[in-house]
């Protein structure tokens, strides 16, 4: 017979069971990996150059499943369309250039189609094209058109940062004239997190005060050296931890590495970046 102090301490063990289960359910469900992982094709420029196919194919064995591309080496839509498909790789995005943009965006958004680009990007602008914030509020006019055709062909249109955006010009930062310069449903942003780093502005403010608006992130890291160079994902000063799970909070669909110059082969450089990127929950 069970009596009532036993029934009363059993039923509080069961509670303090649920609770505890309860508790480590919500920090299972709070952790988070990165179901897809791609990869920025200047990084491997040279290797491209020299062996498109095969680079995609090293690219594919590394464990990548996207890629973005900076160029098509002289190959058609269809054709880099057909070499994606043999390993397995899709290609979300692309960057664009600025004269690209201004002059041939439906050509590039035809090619785009083919290939199935879902986002367009355009990823610098030349020293030339930015003297002034005048500069900055032409080339917002010009993202504007350029996102509005894209959205009509069912594209994202976004511009990729540097550090350069967020030196004040006249009391304003560029990058946030291009931001209030256009419409977030129409221009997005593919936000360098070793860039903004450098310029020593707070990636974590920007994702939480334009939720929707950062589509896609340059996965980059900084070393810990006074010159504040390039390194593999992982090995730098960047806490990539936040702002993954910011990052997601926040709309960002694509996670993209990237690691302008590599110490020896980018190759290595991009197998010790996946392999970080795999293990991390955030």
């Amino acid at each position: 017979m069970i009596n009532r102090r036993t029934f009363l301490r059993d039923a509080a063990c069961s509670s303090l069971g649920a609770l505890a289960l309860a508790g480590l359910s919500a920090r299972v469900a709070q952790a988070a990996k990165l179901s897809k992982i791609g990869v920025q094709l200047y990084t491997v420029r040279s290797q491209m150059a020299k062996d498109f196919e095969g680079s995609l194919k090293q690219i594919a064995e590394l464990g990548y499943q996207e890629v973005e591309f900076a160029g098509y080496y002289n190959r058609t839509p269809q054709q880099v369309k057909e070499i994606l498909g043999r390993y397995g790789l899709s290609a979300p995005s692309a960057h664009v250039p600025l004269a690209t943009v201004q002059k041939d965006i439906e050509k590039t958004i035809e090619a785009a189609k083919v290939i199935g680009h879902k986002l367009l990007v355009c990823p610098y602008l030349d020293a030339k094209d930015r003297t002034s914030l005048d500069d900055y509020k032409r080339h917002a006019e010009t993202f504007s058109k350029a996102g509005e055709a894209c959205r009509k062909a069912g594209i994202e249109f976004g511009y990729h940062n540097h550090d350069f955006e967020f030196v004040t010009m006249d009391g304003k930062m560029p990058f946030d004239v291009l931001l209030a310069g256009t419409d977030a449903k129409t221009v997005k942003i593919e936000l360098d997190l070793y860039w903004i780093a450098k310029a020593k502005q707070d990636a974590l403010a920007y994702l939480r005060k334009h939720p929707g608006r950062f589509v896609a992130f340059h996965v980059k890291d900084m070393d810990a050296t006074p010159k504040a160079f390039f390194t593999e994902v992982g090995r730098g000063v960047i806490n990539f931890k936040e702002l993954l799970a910011q990052g997601k909070k926040s709309g960002v669909k694509y996670y993209i590495v990237e690691q302008d110059q590599t110490p020896g082969s980018p190759f290595d450089s991009l197998k010790i970046s996946i392999d970080y990127l795999k293990k991390l929950e955030f």
